[in-house]
C-alpha cells in the first residue's frame, strides 16, 4: 500500500512536469512569433493551475506485470495529461504555420522537432503504453535550444556581434556625415577665401575698412577650415582609419613654405617668430609629409593662439643614423605665452580639452589640435614632451624618425662659395630661416604663353573664384558646368592645355568624365582634380584614377601657382618681378647664421614626458 501511494505521488508529479514544460514552451512560441499578450499569459496561468489540481484529484491507475517487468499508468490523470499535450501541440503547430514569417528558421527548428517527436511518442505509446519517452523528448528539445539559440553565452555573443555591427554602421554613418559636412563647408569657404584674397590684391585702391574686413574674413575662414580638418582627423584616428602614406619630400622646403603661411596668423600681435633649421637636415626624407607638417603646424598654431607678446621659436635639429638610413628629427617649439598650470598638464593631450577655459573664452578652436598631434606622433613611432611655466611660456619637444632618401642635393658653384665662407667665418650649425614678409611685396606676374584652360564646376561662384585666381597668369579661360559638357567640348575639337575638374557634379561627375575622356586615344590634356574632398588619402586616390594632381578647396593663388609650375614645368626665367613699376632681377643672398638654436629649458621646472609615468 505504501509503495502504491509513493508511485501515485511521483507519477502525478511527473505528469505535472509534462504539462508545465509544454505550457512554458507554448509561451516561448508565442514570444518568438510576436503573439504574446496579457490574455494568453492569464489563460496559460489558469490552465496550469487547473491542470495541477485535476492531475492530483483525478484517479490514478497503474498496470503492473511483474513477470515481464511492464509498468505504466492509464488512469484519468494520465489521459488528461495526454489530452492537454495534444491540444497544446496542435495550437503550437497552427501558430508556427500562421506566423512562419515572424519566426526565424533557427528558432523554428525546436518547434518542428517537438511536433514530430510528440506525434512519434503518441504512436509508440498507443501500441506500447509501457514505453514512455516524453521526458526524453522534452530534454532533447531543451538541449537543442540551449546549444543553438538560448545558450546565455551564445546569446551574449550574438548580442555583442549585433552591437558591433550597429556600432560599425553608426561609425560609417558618422564618417559619411563628416565627409559630406567637410565637402559642403569647403565649397562655400572656397568662394569666401578666394574672393577675400582677390580683394586684397586691390588693397591700394580699396578703403582701409574693406582691406581690414577681407583680412579678418580670411583669418576666420582659416580657423573654420582648421576646425573641420581637426574633426575629420580625430574621427579617422578613433576609427583606426588614419594611415601613414610615405613619399619622398624636401623637408626644409616644405616646412619653410608652411611657416610662411602659418605665421600670418600672428596678425597684429607684438610677437616675433623665428624658424631655425639645422644645416645637417637631409635634403630629401621619406615619410608622411602631410602628417609631419600637420604636427609642426599644430604646435606652431597652438603657440600663436596663447602668445600675446614676446616671441615664438621653432627650432628643428636632427640626429642622422646613416647606418640605418634614419634621421631623427628633433622639433622644438618654444613660446613666451600664457604657459600651463601644473594641474592641467596631464590633460593637455585629451581631446576637446580647453585648459583654464574661464580665461581662454576668446581663444578659437575645439581643443583637438594637441590630441591629434600626440596621436600622429605615436603613429609615426615618435615621442612628444612638454615643459611649461605658468605665466612665462611653454616648450614642446617632438622626436620623429624619418627615412633618409638623399642627404644632400648637388650644389651650384655659388652655393659652394657661400658654404665655404660660412665654414671659415662661423661655426654655428643652425640657420635662422628668414621668412618675414616685407611691407612692400614684389608683385610676381607669370606668363604661360596664352595657354588655354578649361574650368569644370557646377558652382558658378567657384568658377568665378578659379577665374580670379588665374587672372594674373595670362590664360585663355573656358568654362563648363558638368562632366558631360566637358566631354562634349573636348570631343567636339576644343583644345586645352589644362583642365581643372571638380568632382561632385550633376549629370556626370569628374571621375567619370576623366574616365570617358581617357577612352579616346588622342586625349592627352593634363587634368587636375579641383575638389572640396579633402580627406586623408584624397590626393593618392585621384592620382591613381588618372588626374595628374589634386587641389583641395579652398585654395589660394599660391597653391594654384605651385601646381601650374609643375604642370607646365615653368622655369625662373618666366617670372617678371616688379616693385614700384620698376622691373628688376633680384638675387637672393643666403644670410650668415646668427641665431643661437640652443633652447634652454625652464629652470627648476620638470619636463612632462607624454607616455611616461608622469602621464598617469
Amino acid at each position: 500500500m505504501e509503495n502504491e501511494l509513493l508511485n501515485s505521488i511521483f507519477t502525478k508529479l511527473l505528469l505535472v512536469y509534462f504539462v508545465l514544460w509544454l505550457i512554458q514552451f507554448f509561451s516561448y512560441v508565442l514570444e518568438i512569433s510576436n503573439s504574446n499578450n496579457k490574455l494568453f499569459k492569464i489563460a496559460n496561468l489558469i490552465i496550469l493551475i487547473v491542470s495541477i489540481l485535476l492531475i492530483f484529484i483525478l484517479p490514478y491507475e497503474a498496470f503492473i506485470d511483474t513477470t515481464n517487468g511492464i509498468y505504466y499508468t492509464h488512469g484519468l490523470d494520465t489521459k488528461y495529461t495526454y489530452l492537454i499535450s495534444i491540444l497544446y501541440t496542435t495550437i503550437i503547430s497552427l501558430i508556427s504555420i500562421i506566423k512562419h514569417k515572424a519566426i526565424s528558421n533557427k528558432k523554428a527548428i525546436p518547434i518542428y522537432i517537438l511536433v514530430l517527436c510528440f506525434i512519434l511518442s503518441g504512436l509508440i505509446q498507443y501500441f506500447r503504453p509501457e514505453i514512455t519517452i516524453i521526458a526524453q523528448i522534452e530534454t532533447f528539445i531543451c538541449m537543442i535550444m540551449y546549444f543553438t539559440i538560448e545558450n546565455p553565452d551564445l546569446k551574449m555573443l550574438n548580442q555583442m556581434e549585433l552591437a558591433k555591427e550597429q556600432a560599425e554602421r553608426a561609425n560609417r554613418a558618422k564618417s559619411d556625415f563628416l565627409s559630406s559636412m567637410s565637402h559642403e563647408i569647403r565649397t562655400p569657404l572656397n568662394a569666401i577665401v578666394g574672393l577675400s584674397e582677390d580683394n586684397l590684391t586691390y588693397k591700394d585702391k580699396l578703403p582701409p575698412e574693406v582691406v581690414e574686413n577681407s583680412t579678418d574674413i580670411m583669418s576666420a575662414s582659416q580657423t573654420l577650415l582648421e576646425i573641420v580638418g581637426n574633426i575629420l582627423d580625430i574621427n579617422k584616428i578613433e576609427a583606426n582609419k588614419m594611415e601613414i602614406v610615405e613619399s619622398n619630400y624636401d623637408f626644409v622646403h616644405e616646412i619653410t613654405s608652411m611657416c610662411k603661411i602659418t605665421q600670418t596668423r600672428i596678425g597684429e600681435k607684438n610677437v616675433n617668430f623665428h624658424l631655425n633649421m639645422a644645416d645637417d637636415i637631409p635634403y630629401e626624407l621619406i615619410g608622411d609629409k602631410g602628417k609631419v607638417k600637420e604636427i609642426i603646424n599644430n604646435l606652431l598654431t597652438n603657440a600663436i593662439k596663447y602668445t600675446e607678446e614676446g616671441e615664438i621659436n621653432l627650432t628643428i635639429k636632427c640626429i642622422n643614423d646613416t647606418s640605418k638610413n634614419i634621421s631623427n628629427l628633433i622639433i622644438t617649439c618654444q613660446d613666451t605665452g600664457r604657459g600651463i598650470k601644473a594641474e592641467y598638464i596631464n590633460k593637455l593631450f585629451t581631446k576637446f580639452e580647453r585648459l583654464d577655459i574661464e580665461k581662454n573664452t576668446t581663444t578659437e578652436g575645439t581643443g583637438l589640435g594637441l590630441a591629434i598631434t600626440k596621436a600622429l606622433v605615436d603613429m609615426m613611432g615618435g615621442k612628444i614632451n612638454v615643459q611649461s611655466q605658468f605665466g612665462k611660456g611653454s616648450l614642446f619637444v617632438v622626436n620623429i624618425p624619418q627615412k633618409i632618401s638623399k642627404l644632400a642635393r648637388p650644389m651650384s658653384e655659388k652655393e659652394i662659395v657661400s658654404t665655404s665662407s660660412k665654414i671659415f667665418t662661423n661655426n654655428s650649425t643652425i640657420n635662422e630661416v628668414k621668412i618675414e614678409t616685407p611691407k612692400t611685396q614684389p608683385i610676381i606676374n607669370t606668363s604661360y604663353g596664352m595657354k588655354k584652360v578649361l574650368i569644370v564646376d557646377d558652382n558658378k561662384l567657384n568658377i568665378k573664384v578659379a577665374r580670379r585666381a588665374l587672372d594674373s597668369f595670362n590664360f585663355e579661360i573656358d568654362e563648363c558646368y558638368d562632366g558631360q559638357e566637358c566631354l562634349n567640348k573636348v570631343i567636339n575639337g576644343n583644345e586645352y592645355d589644362l583642365i581643372l575638374m571638380d568632382i561632385m557634379m550633376p549629370n556626370m561627375n569628374g571621375e567619370m568624365a576623366l574616365q570617358k575622356l581617357k577612352e579616346h586615344a588622342n586625349f592627352k590634356i593634363p587634368t587636375i582634380a579641383l575638389t572640396a574632398d579633402a580627406v586623408a588619402g584624397a590626393k593618392e586616390k585621384y592620382v591613381s584614377e588618372g588626374f595628374i594632381d589634386y587641389i583641395a578647396k579652398p585654395f589660394s593663388k599660391d597653391q594654384i601657382k605651385e601646381k601650374l609650375d609643375i604642370v607646365f614645368k615653368n622655369n625662373d626665367s618666366s617670372k617678371i618681378i616688379s616693385n614700384d613699376s620698376e622691373t628688376k632681377v633680384e638675387e637672393v643672398q643666403e644670410e650668415i647664421p646668427k641665431y643661437d638654436p640652443n633652447v634652454d629649458r625652464f629652470k627648476d621646472v620638470p619636463a612632462y614626458v607624454v607616455g611616461s609615468d608622469d602621464d598617469k
